[in-house]
């Protein structure tokens, strides 16, 4: 069946989601229900930092790379336990899947 369109119409497409519309953040309000992601002893420097410095997945991003550079640079005096060598390559392995999604999505 060929598409039919009116004159000057062109091709329009609009997601109709309601879920979007109810729990769009406006202000410290979202939607109809207040959520409440945590306490902050100072909710305006938390917020000024996430607006004009770096959202969490930056800051989180900055100091998993500042880790691994040190991780690259660490000579422990002594050998490991398991737990910690454990700990470690489990920081390894999750920045490595972090990097592998960032560059799917080719970002930095």
């Amino acid at each position: 069946m060929p598409a039919f369109r009116l004159p000057l119409s062109g091709n329009v497409t609009q997601s109709i989601n309601p879920w979007t519309m109810l729990f769009n953040p406006v202000g410290s309000q979202v939607g109809l229900v207040n959520i409440d992601l945590g306490q902050s002893s100072q909710p305006e420097v938390e917020q000024e930092v996430l607006t004009d410095v770096a959202s969490y997945g930056k800051q989180i991003g900055r100091i998993e790379d500042a880790l691994i550079v040190l991780l690259d640079h660490f000579n422990p005096g002594r050998s490991l336990t398991v737990r910690e060598q454990q700990a470690i390559d489990g920081l390894r392995d999750l920045v490595s899947e972090v990097q592998k999604v960032k560059h799917r999505h080719k970002v930095g």
